[in-house]
């Protein structure tokens, strides 16, 4: 039910809900005083469609005149609507329930609506603990076996190896992060107010990072074992906490059961022969005359899989496939890789086998730009993915803090408000950092990133020892924490999830998408840090109302930036000091009588300490 009471009022209540169509009620209420009403409409605007539904009079009341009508919408995440009459002949609109002119009609005014379309409670507004597992943390007692183009190291202290080793091999280097070392880590995560827990891939690959998988059916050796997952998990739900797994859908790794390039597994692969099993799995085409596979970005190592295969959609999403498997091991959603690269049709099939085992199973996927101009289903077919990473927001932010960039600020908030699903939006992964950028601490900290970028995280300086040995001075590191902490608190109160990616809470470091996956140091920890992560992690979960509050910015300056998260019951404003002086604020009156304040370096109601916050409950 959507209700509103300003000059006019109007409802849309579901009556009949069928798989792919639902049927609403719609009621518009205007005051008789405006005058005489001629063709009532119910007007609804998707991407490239708009539709007209006629409104029929129904009854006066002493003060309105009474519209009502049924219409059959589409499942579609987004629509936007509005109401159009004839007041004495003259046309007119009614948008946010108050009547105008027709001239200048803005998306920015409209209602949305999503239908059979929604993204599940648990994650919507909360805190996301994104783990790379091999460099976490190791618990298991059991010996890591030497495997083939395996180097293993003694310790989680031992400096990690950047770049391809002596026979030209990249990412073979295994710490033993494992599940148990992630079990057994539950209350350290859930301080943090994390309530999802995200994994890298776990699956058996070749690499550490397990983006070119070898086995979708089994955990990594180094990584435990099935039953270890299913261990996690029942021990994270106990916990009030979820699992989301890393799903690469797009590619295998050449060393696979699939792929099988080196005769590694018994099975005859789709390299060896065309006679294989899974010699449709994958993707060809013509070169020089002869049927050669496609390759991902061109890497030799990652052969790409057919989306349109019958045999590779039953195996990932069919009765008994690889997702049947993973949540029957107890997960609760999936992070789509690359999901751009998957075609709708699969994306769907996706999400059917995802709601087949769990109707509140999530699906996040891996998509750069906004979702909703690419002219594809992702989410605004409303049967492919509840949401996606919001690289543009990140973007955006990093950008007003470290280059003052307000106007690219105001501009992405504005297109994600209006936009995006308003599930979507509340379910966005908003990210600290992650496995593919430089970790936030060193791009707030540093002069070796352009802002002339596409992407504020592209490095100046792309020489690997670099970025291997690069390290924060004690200078450089003490001023981009201030400038860290604040940035934190105000992504951290945005609508979205707000994902910390591990050692982002203790300060760990590192320079490029390679040097940012360092082991997860448990003998150094910023503790300082450390607290202000567990501090606005509690207010996140305390002020529940933000999982779903509206999002309006009230200012965006050289200064700082102020915005408020409101329902119809509760309100919360936002400052956050960008700069390294103090600087006054003006609070709207209805905030002077507030019941909670929550404060960041010596910031007080009037005014916020260099890089200091505060957030008023009223």
């Amino acid at each position: 039910m959507i209700y509103t009471d300003y000059a006019t009022k109007h409802s849309i209540e579901e009556i009949e809900n069928f798989e792919d169509f639902v049927k609403y009620f719609i009621t518009l209420e205007v005051p008789l005083d405006y005058g005489w009403y001629d063709d009532v409409n119910f007007i609804v605007k998707s991407e490239n469609n708009l539709y007209t539904f006629p409104l029929r009079h129904k009854e006066n009341n002493d003060v309105n005149a009474i519209f009502t009508g049924e219409v059959l919408l589409e499942t579609k995440a987004l629509y936007y609507y509005y109401f159009n009459c004839k007041i004495y002949g003259n046309m007119k609109v009614i948008i946010n329930n108050k009547v105008r002119d027709i001239d200048n009609l803005s998306i920015d005014d409209m209602g949305k609506l999503s239908v059979n379309f929604s993204v599940p409670k648990w994650a919507k507004g909360k805190t996301m603990y994104h783990i790379f597992v091999d460099r976490y943390r190791r618990c298991s007692t059991k010996k890591m076996e030497e495997m083939p183009n395996r180097i293993i190291h003694k310790s989680f202290l031992e400096k990690m190896i950047i770049g391809p080793d002596e026979n030209g091999i990249w990412n073979n280097d295994f710490y033993g992060g494992d599940l148990k070392g992630i079990e057994n880590s539950l209350d350290y995560i859930y301080s943090l107010g994390a309530s999802i827990i995200y994994l890298s891939p776990i699956v058996r690959s070749q690499s550490n990072h397990r983006y070119d998988t070898a086995d979708y059916l089994n955990v990594d050796p180094y990584v435990g074992c099935n039953a270890d997952l299913k261990s996690l998990c029942e021990a994270a739900h106990k916990k009030g906490m979820k699992i989301i797994l890393d799903a690469v859908f797009n590619h295998t790794g050449n060393d696979s059961v699939y792929f099988n390039e080196f005769g590694t597994f018994e099975n005859l692969g789709a390299f060896q022969s065309v006679n294989s099993k899974y010699s449709n799995f994958y993707r060809k085409h013509l070169e020089n005359g002869k049927m050669d596979f496609e390759y991902w970005w061109g890497m030799r190592n990652l052969p790409v899989c057919d989306g349109n295969s019958i045999e590779w959609k039953k195996f990932i999403t069919g009765e008994g496939g690889v997702i049947d498997k993973w949540f029957s091991l107890g997960i609760d959603g999936l992070r789509l890789d690359v999901a751009d690269e998957l075609s709708d049709e699969f994306i769907e099939l996706i999400r059917k086998a995802v709601k087949r085992n769990k109707e509140d199973g999530f699906i996040l996927g891996e998509v750069w730009k906004n979702p909703m101009r690419m002219g594809r289903g992702y989410i605004e077919s409303g049967k492919g993915m509840d949401s996606v990473m919001n690289y543009l927001l990140v973007d955006a932010l990093i950008r007003y803090f470290k280059y003052n960039d307000i106007e690219k600020l105001a501009k992405t908030i504005k297109e994600i408000k209006n936009e995006y699903p308003i599930d979507t939006r509340n379910a966005l992964m908003n990210f600290t950092s992650t496995h593919d950028i430089s970790r936030l601490l060193n791009i707030l900290s540093s002069n070796c990133f352009s802002k002339d970028s596409e992407w504020v995280w592209n490095l100046i300086n792309n020489d690997l020892d670099w970025q291997k040995d690069f390290v924060l001075s004690k200078d450089e590191y003490q001023k981009g924490r201030d400038i860290y902490e604040a940035y934190c608190f105000a992504l951290n109160l945005m609508p979205g999830i707000f994902s910390i990616f591990y050692g982002d809470e203790i300060g760990l470091q590192g320079m490029g998408n390679l040097a940012n996956r360092k082991p997860f140091n448990w003998n150094y920890m910023d503790k300082k840090l450390l607290r202000f992560f567990r501090n606005i992690g509690k207010i996140r979960r305390i002020e529940s109302f933000l999982e779903e509050a509206d999002f309006n910015i009230l200012d965006i300056n050289s200064d700082y930036l102020m915005f408020e998260r409101a329902t119809n019951e509760e309100k919360l404003l936002v400052g956050v000091n960008k700069t390294d002086k103090d600087v006054d604020i003006l609070i709207p009156h209805e905030y002077k009588n507030y019941s909670k304040v929550y404060t960041l370096k010596k910031s007080d109601i009037d005014y916020l300490g260099p890089f200091g916050a505060i957030a008023i409950k009223k």
